[in-house]
């Protein structure tokens, strides 16, 4: 299979049906059809279910689906990378994180690169720790920025700023009227937590020990927009960390730090013996230098 069989096949894939897909890319549907064949037999296997106006994907098609577009991503991004004029640098910086504060030291650096040179772009991805990490080992990404995670692996740069954790609540709830909380107190409050935090080596049992079953968990969030929405609706208290969500002014929810403080930091990594494309190389250097500046 070449790079135009996996396009041809996506297209296929997102229309849901031949015809759909053979006018998108300007060709014919009798050789779409064929083209998909030849890949079904060369691949040895069916890839879809073919129904009256609508076709499906099969397990294989699904498999084939997710690593095809992996594949298209990075030939996008080495194509973008190889074609950049060394006179004038171009591309696209791709770096995946979580929410935090800390991503604004990141911000801050994209803008100055923007400002210097105008034709570099920047593809943010936002996902839990796992999502990033594979992304970066498949080439996917340039840059991860990781919560007080392992680095070992990786060249690495330590953000200077630092994620406040505690409660989001509601400002007429009994924690509301607090200016802080210690984990025994919340220990025994209805929660509300992040898948990732969740996970096995969160930051639950960070906070809370070992122990994390005996916690009243009522809900679990990935985006912590929607963790507010449920706050305001009075379900729970929402483990997270401060500045993420706005509660100045008149809003309904608050911001309750817990007693004693407990912070966790950022790293960006990038995978050892990297071989970076000219865009990320002056990303790295307006990096280190805004966290020196901060310094």
């Amino acid at each position: 299979m070449d790079i135009r069989e996996l396009r041809y096949f996506l297209a296929v894939a997102d229309e849901q049906n031949i015809t759909k897909a053979a006018e998108r890319l300007y060709i014919s549907q009798p050789s779409l059809s064929k083209q998909m064949s030849n890949l079904e037999e060369e691949i040895g296997a069916p890839l879809f279910i073919r129904g009256g106006r609508k076709i499906t994907l099969t397990e294989s098609g699904i498999l084939l689906k997710k690593r095809a577009e992996e594949l298209m991503d990075l030939y996008d991004k080495t194509r973008c990378e190889l074609m950049s004029h060394e006179k004038e640098i171009s591309g696209t910086v791709y770096i995946g994180g979580g929410e935090s504060q800390a991503m604004s030291v990141t911000a801050a650096a994209a803008k100055k690169v923007m400002t210097d040179y105008p034709r570099i772009k920047f593809d943010f991805f936002s996902g839990d720790a796992q999502s990033v990490t594979e992304k970066l080992e498949k080439g996917l990404l340039d840059f991860a920025v990781l919560v007080d995670g392992d680095t070992s692996p990786y060249e690495s740069l330590r953000l200077p700023y630092g994620d406040t954790w505690g409660l989001l609540v509601r400002k007429d709830s009994p924690i509301g009227a607090k200016n802080s909380v210690s984990v025994r107190e919340a220990r025994k409050l209805p929660l509300i937590v992040s898948r990732q935090g969740a996970s096995q080596g969160g930051i639950l049992r960070r906070l809370f020990g070992g122990d994390t079953d005996a916690l009243n968990i009522k809900a679990v969030y990935n985006l912590v927009y929607n963790a507010s929405l449920l706050v305001n609706e009075g379900i729970g208290c929402a483990v997270g960390i401060d500045g993420i969500i706005n509660t100045s002014g008149n809003g309904s929810l608050k911001f309750v730090p817990f007693e004693p403080a407990v912070k966790t930091y950022l790293d960006v990594v990038w995978k050892k013996r990297q071989v970076f494309g000219k865009a990320a190389v002056v990303f790295l250097k307006y990096l280190k230098a805004e966290i020196n500046e901060i310094k």
